[in-house]
């Protein structure tokens, strides 16, 4: 594996290089919540700054621990025009959506990382979803290595290291005046051979990450037992007076889902004004009560159905489908959710 090295502050140079062939986006704390945004143009020398702490300094990462809103949304917005539609003599005619610049997403954590892979399941399973993977195919993904887990993560029980990922193109370990850059893709093998400013990582560099990935591991003390998980929900699945239970003080505000990386339910609805008008997507929630309501009936109308449908979907149907679990043990869920309901403790807590 070919690992370069490259000092905090010559991090500034490294993304106006890639700012040339691809719209940058960084982690920023502007605003109400943490989110992926576009590199400030005043980074690359005139306009307003949004993310940086000063003009040509280097994005501020010390703050960094994850965004709220996932990295899906990248991918899969929260509302996506699909394409408009005119009515005209003819008939009617359609113009799809120009395609976006090639994104190069900058500081991914592993376990965002881990979720576009079990979206790549949904959107390329059975149908080519064509609004999803060209976006996918054309991105670059540079991870960052999470060396300060919230304690609400639990991705070690999902497989995932907080200070690796397989997941994405470049991979970045902190080890204090630097990062070391690790290749894990083709596409990041040509990344590093059109960059310049990089220089090859030591012994000492290697051993300082690797010291550095280990304590990352250590921090995620939050676990799930994954051994059986999909039969001892299967074996509840009747259970109601347990399901109740779990559902108690949820408020079915969506939260949970809209914020989870791997969900990925949508609504279809058209909007027009005379003859005219546009088809969009957008996300939806089977937290809600109109969620997969038909003329006849309501399939989950009682709360507690659609708070069994939440985690026998993750931890039971999608492993049925993919043999994988849907869920990276990121922790949004537990850390965003107004009423403190956890999905670690519901786990823990299945009958027999």
């Amino acid at each position: 594996m070919n690992l370069k090295k490259i000092t905090k502050k010559d991090i500034g140079n490294l993304l106006n290089q890639w700012s040339k062939d691809y719209t940058i986006f960084v982690p920023s704390n502007e605003g109400d919540t943490a989110e992926f945004r576009v590199l400030s143009s005043e980074f690359r020398g005139g306009g307003e700054a949004s993310i940086l702490k000063t003009p040509n300094s280097v994005p501020n990462l010390d703050w960094y621990r994850n965004t709220v809103k996932p990295l899906k949304a990248s991918f899969f917005p929260p509302v996506e025009e699909m394409f408009r539609f005119q009515k005209g003599k003819e008939g009617h005619s359609i113009e799809l959506p120009s395609q976006e610049h090639q994104q190069l997403i900058f500081g991914i954590r592993p376990c965002d990382g881990r979720s576009l892979r079990l979206l790549d399941n949904i959107f390329t399973d059975t149908y080519q979803d064509p609004y999803y993977l060209p976006r996918r195919d054309s991105a670059v993904l540079v991870g960052l290595g999470c060396l300060k887990p919230y304690d609400t993560c639990f991705c070690t029980s999902l497989g995932i290291s907080p200070g690796e990922s397989e997941d994405v193109d470049l991979m970045l370990t902190d080890t204090g005046d630097e990062f070391l850059i690790e290749e894990i893709s083709d596409k990041g093998k040509r990344l590093m051979e059109l960059t310049a400013g990089l220089e090859d990582a030591t012994e000492d560099d290697t051993a300082s990450a690797r010291e550095a990935k280990g304590m990352a591991q250590s921090k995620v003390t939050r676990e799930i037992d994954t051994q059986h998980l999909s039969h001892r929900l299967l074996s509840c699945f009747e259970d109601e007076e347990y399901w109740e239970k779990v559902a108690a003080k949820c408020i079915g505000c969506g939260i949970c889902t809209f914020l989870c990386p791997t969900c990925h339910c949508f609504d279809i609805s058209d909007e027009m004004v005379k003859k005219q008008g546009a088809r969009f997507r957008c996300w939806d929630s089977c937290a809600f009560p109109l969620y997969t309501k038909m003329p006849m009936e309501n399939p989950r109308e009682e709360k507690w159905q659609r708070v069994r449908q939440k985690v026998c979907h993750k931890f039971e149907f999608h492993p049925m489908s993919f043999d994988v679990i849907a869920c990276t043990g990121c922790g949004r869920c537990i850390r965003l959710c107004p009423v403190n309901w956890d999905i670690c403790q519901t786990l823990a807590q299945l009958p027999g």
